[in-house]
């Protein structure tokens, strides 16, 4: 029997935009040290999972940091699952002063709802709710679909690590994950590291600058050793058609007391941010940057000491997957033709998802690809009911066989 080709339900397009401007009005900063940060968001997501009847898992991953997961069975027979992931954490929305809009005001005007959140990536788990909700209501469907709402992507994956240990996790054959970027279907995404270089030297008098080992001096050197690290990576590696190239970027350069002038410290430390792209080998780049950050320190005397803080693979999907091929096959019919293909930036929960389970990932979502974490972040309103019917068509695709 031929499968059934892929269809749109049809959607709740006024609530999909009210639930997104519900969580965009709830404060959920991922604060250093912060308690509660997900928990209104996550208590809102689980009423209306209670009124769609979807039984749903709450696991408390850190105190006030509840991932919220439920699992719509689709009543037509054996299938594949098919996951939906979002985040409900964000990053802080900085000085108000510098918003034209209240940063938690959900504003909309001139077509755009504004907010911190609303591109990353509150729309996006707006979107992908009311994705799975049409599904449910147009009919049974084979397999199921689990929907991930999970904390602290904007910390250190704390949810997606958890989840990712689940028996849950295990049963997932895809996973859609629903990070805004701009009309791309994502089959990439970058690698991170972050390392911490804490530079040990011997404290003296500024008029005595040969008694000291100073850990400025080095710290200086060592950001331009950092440069070379990442020429060598560029020639090493070379250009990925989607993520580009590798990059080596310092963050953070510490040493000294602004109230104390006149003394050179015993101590600073180097922050750096590191980008990969797919076949970076992350064991090799980072003893090259230990290397030429400790060659670059003993020309002042210096010691240093490097910490990986982080560690993320850049992860990559095949085109022709069939998760792939269903987004492609759900734009294709909501916009009159196949979308880009890119790469993601940074990283996102699903880079862990794959890391730590295994699982196919690909990125897909509304808002702009470039406005996360800015002042002023918006999403089209638009794009909200657009996505929500992509991801109903690329369920319906993916979990009845009929991409294409």
């Amino acid at each position: 029997m031929a499968t059934a080709p892929p269809t749109v339900p049809a959607v709740d397009t006024d609530a999909v935009v009210a639930l997104t401007q519900d969580l965009v009005r709830l404060r959920t900063v991922n604060a250093a040290g912060a308690t509660e940060v997900e928990q209104p968001a996550a208590l809102l997501v689980q009423r209306l999972f209670a009124a769609f009847g979807w039984p749903y898992e709450v696991v408390e991953v850190a105190p006030g940091r509840p991932n919220t997961v439920a699992v719509v069975e689709g009543g037509g027979g054996d299938g594949p699952t098919l996951m939906f992931e979002g985040h409900i954490d964000v990053v802080t929305e900085g000085d108000p002063a510098d918003w034209s809009v209240d940063p938690y005001g959900a504003l909309i005007r001139d077509g755009r709802l504004w907010g911190r959140g609303a591109a990353d990536m509150k729309s996006g788990v707006a979107a992908m709710i009311y994705a799975v909700r049409a599904l449910q209501l147009a009919g049974p469907f084979p397999g199921r679909i689990v929907v991930g709402v999970l904390c602290d992507e904007e910390g250190l994956m704390l949810g997606a690590k958890a989840f990712a240990a689940t028996p849950l996790a295990r049963t997932v054959d895809a996973v859609i994950v629903c990070e805004p970027e701009g009309y791309e279907v994502c089959t990439s995404a970058r690698g991170g590291i972050r390392l911490r270089l804490d530079l040990h030297g011997v404290m003296a008098h500024g008029a005595m600058p040969q008694e000291a080992r100073s850990p400025i001096v080095a710290g200086a050197r060592i950001v331009q050793a950092l440069a070379g690290v990442q020429s060598w990576a560029e020639e090493r590696y070379g250009t990925h058609p989607h993520a580009g190239r590798v990059t080596v970027t310092p963050t953070v350069l510490l040493g000294g007391d602004p109230d104390q002038l006149n003394v050179i410290p015993a101590h600073g430390v180097v922050g750096v941010d590191v980008r990969t792209i797919p076949g970076t080998d992350h064991t090799e780049l980072i003893g090259r940057v230990r290397e030429s950050a400790c060659a670059a320190a003993a020309e002042a005397g210096v010691d240093v000491t490097l910490t990986v803080v982080d560690d993320r693979p850049a992860v990559q999907i095949s085109e022709d997957h069939p998760v792939v091929s269903a987004l492609v096959a759900g734009h294709r019919l909501v916009h009159g033709e196949a979308p880009p293909f890119g790469a993601v930036p940074g990283t996102t929960d699903g880079t862990i998802l794959t890391r730590d389970a295994g699982l196919p990932t690909v990125v897909y979502g509304p808002g702009g690809k470039w406005i996360a974490h800015q002042k002023d972040e918006y999403v089209e309103v638009r794009e909200i009911g657009e996505y929500t019917r992509v991801y109903a068509a690329a369920a319906h695709a993916f979990l009845n066989g009929g991409a294409r």
